[in-house]
């Protein structure tokens, strides 16, 4: 017990003093894992809208396989992406392999089938409610899609916060094609899993108090943004 109650006051100690070592895990975690989540959204997005919208041969299939990736095992992706950017694989060439490059493009693998598949549910559902009364107006497919995409923007901030919250929590993909390099490619999560096996408690207990206070903070920020859209949703 002692041991705990030391551990969570060095812990303390270190996030009040902004110890460079700690901010500097803390900034490639936040930088890796918004990055991931944006370049998943910049393709997930259009991936759901077109999944609910467009008909063709195999949609069923395709939608089933969507969501079957969104409990993807994040060593098996980590394995994957190891092998297609060593030396032997497809992008040897590019040198990405134990680089942050690397443990964005694992986190972006990892996000994409949730965004994608939270986005396609809600516009497929929101379709259905506005289908005809958009038909009715004259707006084309582009225009519907962004029409849907607007009128959904709670349900795809929920998608997104989803997203962040799978990329910065993940340690097995980003362990593997990361490295887990001190100065480079440490993140708070392979840190804590690092410091924990050296038993540098206080560190780890850091690291992972921090990891619940940004994950709280933004599910607060989500909730509240969430609240406006429906607050203005209403006034309109």
């Amino acid at each position: 017990m002692n041991d705990f109650s030391d551990a969570f006051a060095t812990a303390l100690d270190l996030m009040r003093s902004f110890d460079p070592a700690f901010i500097e895990i803390v900034a490639l975690s936040l930088k890796v894992s918004v990055t991931a989540v944006f370049f998943a959204a910049l393709l997930g997005l259009p991936l759901g809208a077109l999944l609910a919208l467009k008909k063709f041969p195999g949609r069923g299939i395709a939608v089933v396989f969507l969501n079957a990736l969104m409990g993807l095992p994040p060593v098996v992706v980590g394995l994957v992406i190891y092998l297609m950017l060593s030396r032997a694989g497809p992008f040897g060439v590019f040198g990405l392999l134990y680089t942050p490059t690397a443990m964005i493009v694992a986190q972006t693998v990892l996000v994409l089938p949730i965004i994608a598949a939270i986005a396609r549910q809600t516009i497929a559902d929101l379709h259905t409610e506005y289908a005809d009364q958009l038909k009715s107006l004259g707006a084309r497919e582009g225009q519907m899609i962004l029409t849907l995409l607007a009128e959904g923007r709670s349900s795809l901030l929920t998608a997104l916060l989803a997203g962040f919250g799978r990329a910065i929590a993940e340690v097995g993909a980003v362990m593997v094609v990361g490295g887990n390099i001190d100065h480079y490619t440490r993140t708070m999560t392979t840190a804590i899993a690092l410091e924990t096996s050296k038993g540098n408690l206080s560190l780890a207990m850091a690291l992972g108090m921090l990891l619940i206070l940004l994950t709280i903070a933004v599910n607060a920020a989500a909730f509240g943004l969430r609240r406006r859209f429906s607050l203005l949703g209403g006034a309109s």
